[in-house]
């Protein structure tokens, strides 16, 4: 790992997605989009290493990370969820192939909204986000990270779909290419792609069916 960072405060945005705000090196660059590996600085954790993407702004003091909490898994998501500021973490330098295109159409499943979170908040505090909308697939009102500021961001440009239960307010289907045919009116923009690996797959197929150009699908490789 080629950093260490301090957790300085921890916080629940959902009732299993945790907020951790860790100190910034200074030489760490990263792009929205991109993600770390973060790693327990403890013994028995330093090679458990797993990938999770800043949320915050590049130009902050902090770094901030969004993270979705598995109780009941015995790994390191769990471990997270004991540590207490002033707590070490391995992190590594930025990687990733998610970065900011051009207007398009963010599509999210659950956790997966997390490397959007920075790129959709970059948008709106440099006047651009106007072109760019959100498809946010969860399976009940309860597991949507950021709900209110994703709202206040896009405003009618934020569809939120549930897959379990629903609620008003809520679409209540899957992303898929009825789904895309009904919220989408331009097929020549960028499409951004993040969530579990089937419903990523499900989109893609469903995007190049309706003649989306595969070069304006941005996804992690």
């Amino acid at each position: 790992m080629d950093h260490t960072v301090q957790i300085l405060h921890t916080g629940f945005v959902t009732h299993d997605v945790k907020q951790f705000i860790v100190t910034r090196p200074d030489d760490f660059q990263f792009e929205p989009g991109q993600g770390v590996e973060l790693a327990v600085d403890e013994e028995g954790w330093h090679d458990e290493g797993r990938p999770f993407t800043p949320t915050s702004l590049p130009d902050e003091p902090v770094l901030e990370f969004t993270i979705k909490i598995y109780p009941d898994h015995e790994g390191v998501t769990r471990k997270l969820d004991t540590l207490n500021p002033g707590t070490s973490l391995l992190m590594s330098e930025a990687f990733g192939t998610i970065k900011y295109q051009g207007p398009g159409t963010f599509i999210a499943g659950g956790a997966g909204v997390t490397p959007f979170l920075a790129i959709l908040r970059q948008l709106h505090e440099g006047g651009e986000l106007d072109g760019s909308s959100l498809l946010f697939s969860n399976r009940t009102p309860a597991d949507v990270i950021c709900e209110k500021e994703l709202r206040h961001l896009l405003g009618d440009r934020c569809h939120l779909t549930c897959t379990g239960r629903s609620a008003p307010g809520y679409d209540h289907r899957r992303i898929d290419g009825a789904y895309l045919e009904e919220k989408v009116d331009d097929l020549d923009q960028h499409f951004y792609l993040c969530g579990p690996p089937a419903m990523v797959e499900d989109v893609q197929e469903a995007l190049q069916e309706l003649g989306v150009d595969a070069e304006r699908t941005v996804l992690e490789e």
